[in-house]
């Protein structure tokens, strides 16, 4: 891996997280493949791209902040996958209204489409980072 691809992943990154916190569907439906699955951190639903973009466009998903720690991130290029493993605290509302606060570690995977410039988020999965009992 050369750090143009460490640096392109963690940009994609950055733009699905900007783009869940803004509302923005048309960057989402850009940066995730047709097939993408979202495994969501607060109770392991598994969602769809459709699915996703149709929670965010209609507000009913909503994050008003999601902060990422990219210099703690780990990522690695095997052929024509990109892995992303990172951290994020963030807080949204899920479509029954209820708020919800998580810091987590997260698992981003990426397909390089056909030009081999472009990468799709195909999978992402969150695991609540839970403080340990003093």
């Amino acid at each position: 891996m050369n750090d143009t691809d460490r640096t392109t992943l963690l940009a994609h990154d950055q733009s699905f997280f900007d783009a869940l916190v803004s509302g923005d569907a048309t960057v989402l439906k850009e940066l995730l493949a047709d097939d993408f699955v979202l495994v969501g951190v607060e109770d392991g639903a598994l969602a769809g791209k459709e699915l996703l973009l149709g929670l965010v466009t209609s507000g009913s998903l909503r994050f008003p902040r999601i902060r990422s720690f990219p210099d703690e991130a780990i990522v690695r290029v095997i052929g024509t996958v990109g892995i992303v493993v990172g951290r994020t605290g963030m807080n949204f509302t899920g479509p029954d209204g209820a708020a919800f606060s998580a810091a987590s570690r997260y698992t981003h995977v990426y397909a390089a489409a056909g030009d081999g410039d472009t990468w799709r988020l195909v999978s992402a999965q969150g695991t609540t980072i839970r403080t340990p009992p003093s």
